[in-house]
């Protein structure tokens, strides 16, 4: 461990302040990036569970530094059963059900709101360790967070769109054009996995789910493909 943070590693009131203050900050960093992305979970969000997190393992250094003080002579009576997990894993149980609120289906067989639960399970560990006073661990970890949640996201949306698996939501006159659509997909050597009829009414919709062909694995060809059908109004790829 770095020498330089040792005097904040002291459980004294300062220090204490200094480890909410580094948990809230760092929340707020990555909560402000979510803000910006319209998620579900945005600043205010991200802070409080950073705070919240900090918090509960601060109480727990508090109470393992009374039983062995103050409450001494309680602990000589009625034993030592300190367990200084306890607050921590509860933190942690907490922010799964609070995750998981986070997590929705929408339409074309589309689940929104993973990356914001994850990103809330790896903030609250992140503000556990800043209030522990892991401070190298924290600013780490900040950084990498931070990586991942912006700088990432166009290089995974730049990679899936390289993948010869590819999802189609395509909009048509009637579902009679589901067979026409099919066979435009399989002239360009693609092989379609599924195909889900959304919407039986005109206009219908539907989703292929296909793998294209070594020979041709051009997004926006496909795409263009299906367009150019005189029964199609729309077509789309699915990026989840």
């Amino acid at each position: 461990m770095l020498t330089f943070f040792d005097p904040l590693r002291q459980f004294t009131f300062g220090s204490v302040v200094l480890r909410l203050l580094l948990a809230l900050v760092s929340g707020g960093v990555i909560g402000y990036g979510r803000s910006r992305k319209n998620c579900a979970a945005g600043l205010r969000t991200y802070m409080l569970i950073s705070l919240g997190a900090a918090l509960a393992i601060t109480v727990t250094l508090y109470e393992y530094q009374m039983l062995h003080s103050t409450w001494a002579d309680i602990v000589a009576v009625v034993g030592d059963k300190f367990d200084a997990t306890r607050l921590a894993s509860q933190a942690v149980t907490g922010i799964g059900f609070l995750g998981a609120g986070t997590i929705l289906k929408v339409a074309h067989q589309q689940v929104k709101g993973l990356t914001t639960a994850t990103g809330l399970f790896a903030t609250v560990c992140m503000s556990l360790a800043a209030g522990a006073g892991f401070y190298e661990c924290v600013i780490t970890v900040l950084l990498l967070i931070v990586l991942v949640l912006n700088i990432m996201t166009p290089l995974e949306i730049g990679f899936k769109r390289r993948l010869r698996n590819i999802t189609l939501n395509v909009q048509m006159d009637s579902v009679e054009d589901v067979a026409a659509v099919s066979e435009a997909i399989e002239a360009q050597n693609a092989t379609i996995y599924e195909t889900d009829v959304e919407k039986v009414k005109s206009p219908a919709s539907a989703i292929f789910i296909l793998q294209m062909s070594r020979s041709n694995s051009s997004h926006s060809g496909m795409l263009s493909s299906v367009a150019e059908l005189a029964c199609v109004r729309s077509v789309q790829e699915l990026i989840s």
